[in-house]
């Protein structure tokens, strides 16, 4: 191949992809994450992280800046509160954060691409909601059921069941992902299980090749 496959990798609110991400990143990817960019793009002094402190306020900051910092980080809990479970905040947000978001990971991946990386991920929870999946050679879908995601959010992500059925809400459904998804990793099981599906999947991307689309749902 002439140039490094390029997928996209996402999944609803613990739904595993984090971990999966991760894989990939042992297994040889070059994965850019959309949540390492996103925490970038918003650190103190960046441009969206003063529109942000502009829409929404100081009570979204902490209290106190970081050792070193002359201004305080945002309170990413506190954001999250505002936005989830209200449309209107949720979009002013996203108007802020989806442009730098965007432009810091595609410098990310050019760079990527210039270093010789042959099997480039791009990790993000939006890849579906944002029609970015239709630019990438194929998507990643990390899928396990809606009631196991809220039990999953709330004993493993602290969230209330309120919380965690908001956020599932503010997303992509679950069928939708599945309509657009390349290749699906039932994340349902066992780790082992889940890591066996990956590791088949990754053999054929490291090797140039794109595995054959998973059945229709």
């Amino acid at each position: 191949m002439n140039r490094p496959l390029v997928v996209g990798l996402t999944g609803g609110i613990a739904s595993g992809k984090s971990t999966i991400g991760r894989q990939l990143r042992e297994f040889g990817a070059t994965v850019i994450d959309a949540d390492e960019v996103a925490r970038d793009v918003v650190k103190p002094g960046q441009p969206a992280y003063r529109q942000i402190v502009a829409a929404f306020g100081p009570s979204v900051l902490m209290e106190q800046a970081e050792q070193g910092g002359e201004e305080p980080a945002l309170d990413r809990k506190q954001l999250a509160a505002r936005v989830f479970g209200d449309d209107s905040a949720r979009r002013l947000l996203n108007q802020i954060t989806h442009p730098a978001i965007a432009a810091e990971s595609a410098r990310r991946m050019q760079l990527a691409m210039q270093s010789g990386a042959t099997v480039i991920v791009y990790e993000a929870a939006l890849i579906v909601e944002n029609n970015i999946y239709q630019g990438l050679d194929g998507l990643i879908v990390v899928d396990i059921p809606e009631e196991l995601q809220v039990s999953r959010a709330v004993s493993r992500g602290g969230l209330s069941e309120t919380e965690a059925r908001a956020r599932i809400k503010s997303q992509a459904t679950r069928a939708a992902r599945r309509e657009a998804a390349t290749w699906i990793i039932d994340n349902q099981k066992s780790p082992e299980d889940s890591r066996r599906q990956l590791l088949e999947l990754w053999r054929e991307l490291a090797a140039g090749r794109l595995p054959p689309r998973h059945p229709p749902t």
